[in-house]
């Protein structure tokens, strides 16, 4: 199987309940007639645990931005527990390393007294300490990020991570999953091809396979400094197609799922700045910091997050209202938007979806 770019749904490791199916369906229904004011929740709640790290990765845009390290509250995210019947997932995963909250795996065990399902993303280098929680707490799907498929490509561009550890963690999490005949957890792979490690791509497929992982998720390196910019594969057209056919290969011989973005000139977003954007209508997006914004990938704040106000009332504010109407406009959405880089909705089309180099990409995490 190969997604070249995500849809409305979201993965569907186990069938939602009654209650989620109908926010669901309403909440599209909502999304496909261009709502501003919603009746339904959120399908999604994503929460920046952190935006501090264990790694130092050559291209994390941590390095080009003004960084302050912030922690997700405890209150704050318990005061989300009631709506976690009704959303499909929470996800935890921002700019920072999530395992690294002191109570991540308390947080599993929260949102695992609910229906909705657990995803996160991580590093891979702390597997070993969260390991009985993800069989514990059930946790439906995680990604690991790698960047090379030799330890000596990965912790250049990943600088402290160790393949050799996280493969050793994940083919033991592997084994306990088939020896214990369960479904979960759905483990992938997110590679952030470059210029110095696209190359390795077809072997990190081989390697997935290996350890028995079920898919390999592909996305273009965004270039925020200087630096970097000889790693950029805008241009690089011809490198690009023949690595990812080989690839291609490689997965259907291997039967692993491939999430490849689409090639510059080729993407379906054609000349418009981006792909259809559905975060807004999605996602509840809440950062480390405590501030709301409408994705990742964008320096907007909305506003703090306040406990006290009904949730409903946070999730139909003027600034979400106004996000609705325009981040699909392409004459009135705002800068940001217009030169997006979040793998799933940008136009990779467009140069300013490889290279921010001089743009404000990040929020101004405060203390």
């Amino acid at each position: 199987m190969i997604l070249r770019a995500k849809t409305k749904t979201l993965f569907s490791g186990k069938k939602l309940t009654a209650l989620q199916q109908k926010n669901t369906d309403l909440n599209i229904q909502e999304l496909e007639a261009g709502k501003t004011i919603l009746a339904s929740y959120p399908r999604r709640l994503v929460f920046e645990l952190t935006n501090a790290c264990n790694l130092n990765c050559v291209m994390c845009g941590r390095n080009a931005a003004d960084f302050k390290p912030t922690m997700f509250d405890m209150d704050v995210f318990r005061s989300f527990e009631p709506l976690m019947d009704t959303v499909e997932e929470v996800t935890l995963m921002g700019w920072g390393e999530p395992t690294i909250h002191p109570h991540f795996n308390e947080m599993l065990e929260i949102i695992n007294r609910h229906s909705a399902r657990k995803y996160f993303c991580t590093n891979g280098m702390n597997l070993a300490k969260i390991k009985d929680a993800i069989f514990d707490y059930q946790v439906d799907v995680f990604a690991v990020s790698l960047d090379g498929a030799t330890d000596e490509t990965n912790s250049r561009i990943r600088r402290g991570s160790d393949i050799r550890q996280i493969t050793k963690d994940l083919t033991e999490i592997v084994r306990i999953k088939k020896e214990r005949n369960l479904t979960y957890p759905w483990i992938n792979f997110v590679f952030c091809a470059m210029r110095s490690n696209i190359e390795e791509l077809p072997d990190l497929v081989r390697l997935a396979s290996e350890i028995g992982i079920e898919e390999v998720k592909v996305v273009y390196l965004t270039v925020f400094g200087y630096d970097l910019m000889h790693e950029s594969l805008w241009g690089q057209e011809e490198l690009v197609h023949n690595v990812f056919e080989e690839t291609i290969r490689v997965g259907k011989q291997l039967g692993i799922a491939l999430k490849l973005p689409h090639y510059a000139g080729e993407d379906v977003a054609k000349d418009r700045y981006h792909k259809d954007c559905f975060v807004s209508w999605r996602d509840f997006f809440l950062g480390s910091d405590g501030y709301v914004r409408p994705c990742m990938s964008t320096p907007v704040q909305f506003f703090p997050y306040n406990m006290d106000t009904p949730f409903l009332e946070l999730w139909n504010a003027p600034e979400y209202q106004n996000y609705r109407k325009i981040v699909n406009n392409q004459e009135k959405m705002d800068r940001p938007c217009k030169r997006c880089y979040q793998s799933s909705h940008c136009n990779w089309n467009r140069k300013e979806s490889f290279i921010q180099v001089g743009e404000t990409f990040s929020p101004d995490w405060e203390k």
